[in-house]
């Protein structure tokens, strides 16, 4: 009898968890269209997309050949830094001299140990799939807090991408890492843990330079949280940081540090650009197109900062003040003030880029959803998002760039720079009636 009753109760218990399992796969079937649609199943969708993933890169690595572009020349130069050398002039690798910051030294110096010196290639690629879904949650959790975006989109940002799969498990690039702790900052300043969210966007910008590019949105975000005086810590973080990675190269040849990895007038070569190559070589290569470039991109930050993120009515350098000494009370930032702001900032800089390369492409490509789906305008409709989506996909996947896809990436970024300036962004209700009231 007693055995019969151990018996029974093991198969109930088994049961249970067969039985829980079935009325959630049940109820998901019969809410298959909200969870395509309604953002707060994020979650849950994102959960099914990260173990997609997880079998895709798998995939990915096993079957499609590694391509060497870069990483021998990292593994190079890093191997210059632990034999001794700290003179950034004198780091060289196959590709050509060291040209990030500090940061990417020191994690590179770490891959170079974990893969027997750079040679176990396959042990890279496992480790840069494991960078890849770590990213995918970061953004997935982004996306989940400001509950924006509908779901089936989030396939178009992982799954179906082909090229964002080779920069980070084929070619081993370093652009990843930098984004993937840029990402983990910005669910720091969701958390409203501005320090620490500071921190690590420092350590993202001291692995590549592009999260520089996000740096006017952070600027503006932090005079708003804080005013001037506020933000000064918050600023003071992100450059004692700087100094203290660099610190033995900046005590070995500071010049030389500083030229090399934080160098903005540096030269791209034309055969590699994928948004220029309708232009003459000539043209792409000279200094007044460049400062042009610099222009627009300023300018249209400053229009932005002015009339898109500024919305309480009061003079711009009101953010200076002391948020409780100014005439409209300070609101809490939203999620997704937050991170329009942000993704905004780095989309205006893209998009006036001297020159993208094919491993760019991370810098944006997770942000675009939101762009194109937190803020549309009425007659941006689902179907048109979806094709500059794929357009965008593939301008990227040509290779070599041509004319025709140069033209069709820098249309597909107008037509997300207009949504994003003609989108609705009214004022918070409370924010109309205290202006009204002044």
């Amino acid at each position: 009898m007693a055995a019969g009753l151990r018996k029974r109760s093991r198969a109930g218990s088994a049961a249970q968890p067969a039985g829980v399992c079935g009325q959630w796969l049940q109820r998901a079937w019969q809410e298959r269209r909200l969870l395509l649609w309604e953002p707060r199943y994020t979650l849950r969708v994102a959960s099914c997309l990260c173990l997609a993933e997880v079998g895709i890169t798998f995939w990915v690595i096993h079957r499609v050949a590694y391509t060497e572009i870069d990483w021998k020349a990292y593994m190079a130069q890093v191997e210059g830094v632990i034999n001794g050398t700290y003179d950034y002039t004198q780091l060289q690798g196959d590709t050509g001299p060291l040209v990030y910051p500090a940061g990417f030294v020191y994690i590179f110096m770490g891959l170079y140990y974990a893969t027997g010196q750079g040679t176990d290639i396959r042990m890279a690629q496992n480790i840069f799939a494991v960078l890849y879904l770590v990213t995918l949650l970061l953004v997935f959790l982004i996306y989940h807090q400001t509950c924006k975006v509908p779901p089936f989109v989030f396939f178009f940002m992982c799954c179906a991408s082909y090229r964002v799969h080779s920069i980070f498990v084929l070619r081993l690039f370093n652009d990843p890492v930098a984004m993937a702790l840029l990402f983990l900052s910005i669910n720091l300043f969701l958390a409203q843990r501005w320090g620490w969210g500071c921190c690590c966007f420092s350590l993202a910008v001291s692995v590549k330079m592009n999260v520089l590019l996000f740096a006017p949105g952070l600027l503006f975000l932090l005079l708003t949280q804080f005013g001037f005086r506020g933000a000064l810590p918050k600023l003071g973080i992100c450059a004692v940081l700087q100094v203290v990675l660099g610190l033995p190269f900046l005590l070995e040849n500071p010049i030389g540090y500083l030229s090399r990895s934080f160098d903005l007038g540096r030269q791209f070569l034309f055969r590699w650009t994928v948004n220029w190559r309708f232009l003459p070589e000539a043209l792409f290569l000279h200094r007044a197109f460049h400062l042009a470039l610099l222009a627009a991109h300023l300018t249209l930050l400053l229009l932005f900062a002015l009339c898109r993120w500024h919305r309480t009515g009061e003079s711009i350098l009101s953010l200076l003040k002391d948020p409780s000494k100014r005439k409209v009370p300070p609101q809490p930032l939203t999620p997704n003030q937050i991170v329009s702001t942000l993704f905004t900032s780095n989309f205006i800089g893209v998009c006036f880029s001297r020159s993208l390369h094919y491993q760019f492409y991370v810098w944006y490509f997770h942000t675009l959803p939101y762009l194109l789906w937190a803020m549309p305008a009425h007659w941006l409709t689902h179907l048109l998002r979806l094709l500059v989506l794929g357009l965008i996909e593939l301008s990227w996947n040509t290779y070599p760039s041509t004319s025709c896809s140069s033209a069709a990436l820098h249309i597909c970024h107008a037509v997300i720079l207009l949504q994003l300036w003609l989108g609705p962004q009214p004022f918070p209700k409370n924010i109309q009636h205290i202006k009204k009231a002044h």
